[in-house]
Order: structure tokens, then C-alpha cells, then sequence
């Protein structure tokens, strides 16, 4: 076990570049498992389309696969995947001069095959501390899915409705067909987003995202 700052780390993690994923988890780090396409790799790409269409489609909005995030100085995780709002229209993070992001992105997901105990226990613990508003963890090899909201600091479960479909209270309009996800069925994932693109409330938060902007 290797403890460290985030200073360090990421001095320390600078200077391999053949080591293509290292995490910093309350002090201890951590290195990237083997990755399968069955148990990774597909789900992996199936959430960075569902995202990063609905970011394409909200202005404002920014999404990223795979990247580095100063949290703080205890966790410097690197999400599977990450939504959050531009920092003009009230997101809490900001980018260094060296490209990581710093702060706390308002939703995380984190494709958990190997890395369940890790995904649940603390790194759950340090995004809750940071304030990440909405953490999904995609448990693989269980077939099972949480979204998790921060409320009153504690992380809550965000139940589907009838139609198994799961809704981000941040984000209007990132709606997820829940049985579909599992399945892989990229298709039917993406038409029930479009459909939830379509709605008066993912237009009136687009609306609201533009009137917050910088004024010319």
C-alpha cells in the first residue's frame, strides 16, 4: 500500500507515463485493473454516448471520459465518466493551467467490475465530501445499477419510475431506460434520451443555462 499527497501523486504519476490509470483514494493509491470489453469496455463506451449526447444537446453542460479530477488534497480520482456545469453558469469546477479539472463535477459514473469496494466504500466517502451531486456506479458482473443523490449529505437512491426509467434531479432531461442499460441495447438507451430532449423541461433548462450565461 502506497499513501501519499495529491501533490505527490500526481508528480509521481507525471513521471510514468506507461502506467495509463492511477488513482489517489483517501491518501492511498491505487492502480487501474485489467480491463474486459464484456465486464468494461462496452458499458464503459454505452454510458460516454448517453452523456455525452445529452451534453451535445444542453449548452452549458460539459462531459468527460477518463480524466484526472483534483478533489482535494486526500483523492485524485479518475471517473469513468463525468457531466458537469461550465463554471459561468454556477459549475463548481474549474481547469488548471496543467488540463486536470479541480473541484467536484456535479454527476460521476464509475464502471464497477473489479473496483466494487472501492466504487462503494471510499470513494463514495470522498465524493460525498467533495458534494458530487449524483454518483452512478454500473456494478458489471452483478447486472446492477445505482445512482445515488447527494442529500443532506448522504447519498440517497434515485428510484425509477413505472416504466423503469431513471431521471437526473440536476439535469433535466438525462433520462435513462434502466433495463435497456443492462441489456446494452444502445439503441433503446438513446431513443428514450432523445425522447426526454424533446420535453418542455429539458427546454426550459437549456433556456435557463442560456440566460445565466456571460452577457456580450
Amino acid at each position: 500500500m502506497v499513501t501519499c499527497s495529491a501533490s505527490e501523486f500526481l508528480r509521481r504519476y507525471e513521471s510514468m507515463p506507461h502506467i495509463k490509470k492511477l488513482e489517489l483514494i483517501e491518501g492511498i493509491v491505487y492502480i487501474g485493473p485489467r480491463v474486459r470489453v464484456t465486464e468494461h469496455g462496452k458499458p464503459d463506451g454505452l454510458v460516454h454516448t448517453w452523456l455525452g449526447t445529452y451534453s451535445a444537446r444542453t449548452p452549458g453542460t460539459q462531459f468527460a471520459a477518463n480524466s484526472t479530477v483534483k478533489l482535494d488534497s486526500d483523492n485524485v480520482p479518475q471517473p469513468d465518466a463525468m457531466l458537469w456545469l461550465s463554471p459561468d453558469l454556477g459549475g463548481r469546477t474549474r481547469t488548471d493551467a496543467d488540463g486536470y479539472l479541480c473541484g467536484a463535477p456535479e454527476l460521476i459514473v464509475e464502471i464497477a467490475a473489479n473496483s466494487v469496494s472501492i466504487d462503494l466504500r471510499d470513494k463514495l466517502r470522498a465524493y460525498r465530501r467533495a458534494g458530487v451531486r449524483e454518483y452512478l456506479i454500473w456494478r458489471t458482473v452483478e447486472r446492477q445499477f445505482d445512482w445515488l443523490v447527494l442529500e443532506h449529505d448522504e447519498y440517497r437512491p434515485n428510484l425509477p419510475d413505472a416504466q423503469k426509467l431513471l431521471h437526473s434531479p440536476h439535469f433535466p432531461g438525462l433520462t435513462l431506460a434502466l433495463d435497456s442499460m443492462l441489456a446494452l441495447d444502445s439503441a433503446r438507451v438513446l431513443d428514450v434520451l432523445e425522447a426526454a430532449l424533446s420535453t418542455p423541461a429539458h427546454a426550459a433548462f437549456v433556456k435557463q443555462l442560456s440566460a445565466s450565461g456571460p452577457k456580450q
